[in-house]
């Protein structure tokens, strides 16, 4: 057989049919994973834990659902009307149902999510939410309705497990600081499946006996006039709900409509002991009155008893001490009487009016003999003043004056010494009188006067 002519541009093919492959472009490779995923994944429930959450201004929320070892995106679109959207939060355990796709944009999978389910706790901390604002809009929270618990109770219910130590707690701190309480106890479970409806039926059942005590359930008594009667018996004066701490789940029996309704309708007063001191109820907002524990709210209980057995106790001491303060303002009083009395007797007046009459005497006295003096030196300086207005009695003073100096120059002169025996030796020719003998020269003359006469002499050496 003759071999088939060929061109010579006739290559034959490049290449094997088997070398001949088919490009995507990174759209056609999503939109092809995206439809594979709805058709044979589809709608899908899921159960995880949310994180990243964020809700943007759209309207939409967006999140991440996790577990130990995986994660996946979730989309919660704004016009999906799904329960339980206002309780998503980073760490809400869920189930939520969706459709599964991938967003083309980021080429990621996704979840479109459809419904959520909130699990566990996240569960009953939003039915707690919803029931304590159904309650609250009902005005049973309303403070105006809150009855105060009674000072001195001498006889309450107890609503508690028999055999839980929320009873031991309540019954040990009563014996010790009021044994004389009487509590009837109303036994019921705290804790588990039918729990709530037993304390709601303890509740009644103690109402029931506390209004037993004034008429007949048949009679048609109004409830806030059995109520106050109620109270006025003394049947019943308080009703304690209590147990001890748990966890959610535990105390949830407090949470339930029906308890709360119970407490609501108790025509004698609540208080509400559950839990510790961070654990709230529906219980605890619905009650008159909430303690913190149950050892508290016995606490509470007695405190009046309690309280006033120390008042007692003192009151001897404080009876002595007003009876000593009462004595001493009468005797205060009395000696005040007594000073008053003493001030306005008429004789203490007589003589306080004697005494001012001695003083006005003294008085008039020092004042006749300061006004005697006084015109005494009136008349001295008027007869001093008259005599030197006459010239004779002046005369006469000047005279007796000059006597009187004449007199001392007689007793100061010469004559007087030469009469005591002296004599004055004078020069004879001058008269000079002669006091150093040294000036004294030979043939001078002297003269020498005595008291009688006078003596001449020469002088020779």
């Amino acid at each position: 057989m003759a071999k088939p002519t060929k061109s010579q541009w006739d290559f034959g093919e490049l290449f094997s049919p088997g070398q001949t492959r088919r490009v995507l472009s990174v759209s056609e490779l999503t939109a092809q994973v995206k439809k594979l995923l709805e058709q044979q994944v589809g709608t899908i429930w899921v159960t995880g834990e949310i994180t990243n959450y964020r809700a943007q201004s759209s309207g939409h929320c967006y999140f991440t659902l996790k577990d130990a070892s995986t994660q996946v995106s979730c989309v919660l679109f704004r016009g999906t009307a799904a329960a339980g959207r206002e309780s998503l939060r980073d760490g809400q355990k869920v189930i939520v149902q969706g459709e599964v796709t991938v967003y083309e944009a980021r080429g990621q999978y996704q979840l479109i999510v459809r419904k959520v389910e909130l699990q566990g706790v996240g569960a009953l901390q939003a039915a707690f939410e919803r029931l304590k604002h159904k309650l609250a809009a009902e005005g049973l929270f309303a403070q105006e309705r809150k009855r105060p618990v009674p000072d001195y109770p001498q006889r309450i219910g107890l609503v508690t497990s028999p055999t839980g130590a929320a009873i031991r707690d309540v019954l040990h701190v009563i014996q010790r600081r009021n044994p004389r309480l009487e509590i009837i106890l109303a036994p019921c479970r705290v804790q588990g499946e039918g729990a709530a409806w037993d304390i709601a039926e303890a509740i009644r059942s103690l109402n029931a006996f506390a209004v037993a005590a004034v008429c007949d359930r048949r009679d048609p008594v109004g409830a806030e006039q059995r109520r106050s009667q109620t109270a006025a018996t003394g049947a019943l004066d308080l009703i304690l709900v209590t147990r001890g701490g748990g966890s959610l789940e535990d105390l949830w029996a407090f949470n339930e409509e029906v308890v709360a309704r119970a407490i609501a309708a108790s025509e004698v007063p609540v208080v509400s002991a559950v839990g510790h001191e961070i654990d709230f109820t529906i219980a605890d907002f619905v009650a008159d009155f909430r303690a913190a524990t149950p050892s508290a709210a016995a606490e509470i209980i007695t405190d009046g008893v309690y309280s006033s057995r120390v008042f007692v106790g003192e009151a001897p001491l404080r009876m002595q001490a007003l009876m000593r303060r009462q004595m001493d303002a009468r005797v205060e009083k009395v000696d005040y009487l007594t000073r008053r009395l003493t001030r306005l007797h008429p004789r203490r007046r007589l003589d306080e009016s004697l005494q001012r009459v001695d003083d006005f005497q003294t008085s008039l006295t020092r004042a006749a003999g300061q006004g005697l003096r006084r015109a005494q030196t009136d008349w001295e300086r008027l007869g001093l003043r008259l005599r030197q207005a006459r010239p004779s009695l002046r005369l006469k003073e000047i005279k007796a004056e000059l006597s009187e100096a004449e007199a001392r120059l007689r007793l100061l002169g010469p004559e007087q010494v030469l009469s005591r025996g002296y004599s004055i030796t004078m020069d004879a020719e001058s008269g000079k009188i002669l006091r150093d003998g040294k000036r004294v020269r030979p043939g001078q003359r002297l003269k020498t006067r005595l008291k009688t006469g006078e003596v001449s002499s020469l002088v020779e050496q």
